[in-house]
């Protein structure tokens, strides 16, 4: 499949919001321990004041091994030069262990996504400066949900990567980009047994999608109605086929569907946890259950 020349990802990393709203030295603590259970790759978004390159940069500087993926940082942030000069120093500081995933974002008012991205990343390959050529080339990923966008990944980029999809969403990526192209899907977990407090949880974390024009169009590309949409609360039926809840062996079985669809690899995005707190019990399990053995360092 599409798995990145000379890049460790694995076929699982670890997606998560959670460093937005922690202090360094816990986000130091907690990837120096991802890395040591065997995780060979961390995803983070670009949402609330955490720069996305300054971050990524961080995350490599206090580790050895792990890859790091932007997932995403938002063209809107900074501009195309400024995006080019910092992935260089990173592809050049950390070869092969910083993926560059790029994304509309939030977008700007009037602004249509796929021209946005076709401008930018024309901007971004225009531009020329004095800083060194590192010896491991810049990789970069895009944000994709809907046909042309995958497609501009596809021709434009190492590949896609998706954010709350599901296996059927995953099959149709893929068909889109063939075999060549690295797609990187995202999947939302909950360790919670009771259906009740666990789609009430899964409903928090997805009313902001729930209500958000470009995602409300990826969930009715895929056959959900304005009754699974609920205003923004969201069905039983779309609530669990976008959050997997449950125990171990039901979350690790129904994550297994994405990569049988044709996913290179998955990002497990551990949810329900109070912020400053961390995952990290539920990713030590995960750990035992997702990883091969003997990766651990």
């Amino acid at each position: 499949m599409g798995m990145i020349e000379n890049m460790r990802l694995g076929r699982y990393g670890i997606w998560t919001f959670d460093f937005e709203e922690q202090p360094a030295g816990l986000i130091r603590d907690s990837v120096q321990e991802l890395e040591e259970l065997g995780w060979p790759a961390v995803w983070i978004p670009e949402s609330d004041g955490r720069e996305a390159l300054t971050h990524a940069g961080f995350l490599l500087a206090a580790t050895e091994r792990l890859t790091v993926v932007n997932g995403i940082a938002q063209i809107w942030s900074r501009g195309p030069r400024w995006t080019r000069g910092a992935a260089l120093l990173l592809a050049d500081a950390y070869p092969d262990r910083h993926l560059l995933g790029l994304g509309f974002g939030a977008g700007k008012p009037g602004a249509k996504p796929l021209r946005a991205m076709n401008d930018y990343l024309d901007d971004l390959d225009a531009i020329t400066s004095g800083n060194p050529e590192p010896r491991a080339p810049i990789r970069r990923l895009l944000a994709a949900y809907g046909p042309k966008m995958l497609e501009l990944a596809r021709d434009r980029s190492a590949g896609a990567h998706t954010y709350h999809v599901t296996p059927e969403h995953t099959a149709q990526a893929r068909e889109v980009l063939g075999a060549g192209p690295f797609l990187g899907v995202e999947h939302a977990v909950l360790f919670e047994t009771d259906a009740a407090k666990a789609r009430e949880i899964a409903r928090g974390h997805l009313h902001m999608y729930l209500t958000s024009q470009y995602n409300v169009a990826k969930f009715r590309r895929l056959g959900y109605t304005e009754a699974d949409i609920d205003g923004g609360r969201g069905s039983d039926r779309l609530v669990d086929d976008l959050v997997f809840w449950g125990d171990l062996d039901t979350i690790t079985g129904k994550l297994h569907a994405h990569l049988d669809a044709g996913a290179d690899h998955v990002g497990v995005q551990v949810i329900g946890i109070e912020p400053g707190h961390s995952a990290m019990p539920h990713w030590r399990r995960l750990a035992e259950a997702l990883l091969p053995a003997g990766v651990a360092a």
